[in-house]
């Protein structure tokens, strides 16, 4: 059910408006204001999905009760009202942050095309915010060992920074987390965080997939395509594994990095873009580099700053933190009760040779809360999560 608030001081244009959109649709449940000072009040005590507002109205007009709505409830979209004389400050009024204006009388299908496109605006609104959150609660980074606390401290240095950052460690560590904090953290946290595994596209493909390309421009390029590169545009771009991306496209990603400037496969025209990049590797760039598979000149640009995350084995301390916060999670996730931890499990858990890291780390306690007794002893950890 949508709410709507109509604020619009003649009272036949509120019935054409109310009779409209009650009319168009049962979801739509429609609530009046018949001045400015009382819409606001209403949209302060209320929560509204969208605003139709008059702009010429008595004791406060359209473009004070706008100013007011974007100060206590943003992300509310607002159509203003507008009579023929009052285009200019209608047109003005998008400056301000409403969505669109709707002349007066109203034409019908405009009205409700513009209101079906505000509702769906402000749903992807809040279903961004609600992702973001979602986001932010899977990209936490656990632990307070030396190693993890170096990290913190670089990242929040690093990241309100352009510079850019190549992300070292072993598989499993955590490198992906790294890189999100990195964009969380950043001016650029409102843009988009674009990821690409460079190990899992083709070698043939991956020039493609970052630049995009044109029609034609290869017998599967039915119809243009943007790459990862312009869909990152004013955000981040993550390329984990940039050790196993291809020569040929190496060069491309330097001179998109020197000239922030990328063509599309096929097409000879330059499109401008405005791209962080954080890459990541589980690879030795210098012997690769040594051994001719990896460009020193792309190295030199990635690595301006270095992050080193360290193997589950270097961070032993932070286990029991980490044994904690994977127990919650996944018993949320199951939508099962909390598994405490006897001492002599935590201990065994810590005692083993994590060779897969957090992930390994991070399935063993998904099958202890699945397989374990109510408290996980350590019984249960040399049953369900065997190093042998």
């Amino acid at each position: 059910m949508s709410k709507i608030l109509i604020i619009e001081d003649e009272e036949a244009i509120r019935r054409v408006l109310v009779k409209i959109l009650t009319e168009e649709s049962k979801d739509y449940q429609v609530f009046e204001a018949s001045d400015g000072l009382a819409g606001v009040e209403a949209f302060k005590k209320d929560d509204f999905d969208l605003i139709l507002c008059d702009i010429k109205m008595p004791k406060m007009d359209g473009v004070e009760v706008l100013e007011a709505a974007k100060k206590i409830k943003p992300e509310i979209p607002i159509v203003m009202i507008s009579g023929h004389g009052d285009l200019d400050t209608a047109v003005s009024t998008m400056r301000l942050g409403a969505y669109d204006y709707i002349s007066k009388p109203p034409d019908l299908n405009r009205l409700l095309n513009t209101i079906r496109n505000a509702l769906d605006r402000k749903e992807l609104v809040v279903e961004n915010k609600r992702l973001k959150r979602k986001i932010s609660q899977n990209y936490e980074m656990i632990g307070e060992s030396a190693p993890i606390t170096n990290i913190k401290t670089i990242i929040e240095k690093v990241a309100p920074t352009e510079a850019r950052v190549l992300v070292t460690g072993p598989n499993g560590t955590g490198k992906e987390l790294v890189a999100h904090w990195l964009h969380q953290k950043s001016n650029r946290s409102k843009g988009p965080m674009v990821e690409v595994n460079c190990a899992a596209i083709p070698s043939e493909l991956i020039e493609s997939e970052l630049f995009g390309h044109i029609k034609g421009a290869f017998t599967s390029a039915h119809k243009d395509r943007a790459g990862k590169f312009e869909a990152a545009n004013k955000g981040t771009l993550f390329l984990d594994e940039i050790g196993d991306m291809s020569l040929s496209a190496q060069a491309k990603v330097l001179r998109a990095l020197q000239e922030n400037r990328i063509q599309r496969v096929g097409s000879d025209k330059s499109i401008k873009v405005d791209v962080r990049v954080v890459a990541a590797t589980n690879k030795d760039l210098k012997k690769e580099i040594q051994e001719g598979r990896f460009r020193e000149d792309l190295y030199h640009r990635l690595a301006v700053i270095l992050i080193e995350v360290p193997a589950l084995n270097d961070r032993r301390d932070d286990i029991p933190l980490l044994v904690n916060f994977f127990s919650a999670k996944i018993a949320s996730e199951q939508g099962t009760a909390t598994k405490q931890f006897s001492t002599s499990a935590m201990e065994l858990l810590k005692s083993y040779n994590w060779t897969g890291n957090i992930r390994e780390l991070r399935n063993v306690i998904e099958r202890l809360i699945i397989l374990g007794s109510d408290e996980i002893t350590d019984k249960d950890v040399r049953t369900f999560a065997s190093k042998s």
